[in-house]
């Protein structure tokens, strides 16, 4: 699979090297996944942590258990929730959840996760002091091959309530 620039616009799809030759003589950009940017493990996962260390938004990872229990929380977390990464880890998610939690959000969440699908969505969440906040985020899993190894969590704040 590779991304391709044309006129603009952002297209994915497979390619062969033939065709991959044909463009190249017409100067059409390819942006090329971080596996083939950077072949080297160390490089690949180095620029993954300076990604999520210096990102505006909210990441966090969870194990692909049932229960979801947090192994990441990266600094931008703590200025969205208050909660120190260091204290959310082993916890769940649920911890931002409250009242105001909209259970049709969460079940369409919960549905995703057990179909193994990504999820998008915004809810009112609430932050360590008990401030409701809504919050924007995406859910994906990350695989190795076939077997979901754990799940992402790119979060921000919405309009204030």
């Amino acid at each position: 699979m590779r991304r391709l620039w044309f006129g603009g616009d952002l297209y994915e799809v497979i390619l062969r090297n033939k065709i991959v030759d044909y463009l190249s003589q017409w100067n059409i950009k390819m942006a090329y996944t971080i596996e083939t940017s950077l072949p080297e493990t160390e490089t690949s996962l180095a620029l993954l942590k300076v990604l999520a260390e210096n990102s505006f938004d909210s990441i966090l990872v969870t194990d692909a258990s049932a229960k979801g229990k947090i192994i990441y929380a990266n600094k931008a977390f703590k200025k969205l929730t208050g909660h120190d990464p260091s204290e959310v880890i082993g916890e769940t998610p649920r911890i931002l959840q409250g009242a105001a939690t909209d259970k049709k959000v969460i079940d369409r969440l919960t549905s995703a996760l057990k179909s193994g699908k990504k999820f998008e969505g915004k809810a009112i969440n609430y932050k360590k002091d008990g401030t409701p906040f809504i919050m924007y985020w995406r859910v994906l899993p990350i695989k190795v091959g076939k077997k979901i190894e754990a799940w992402i969590a790119i979060q921000r704040e919405g309009s204030v309530i």
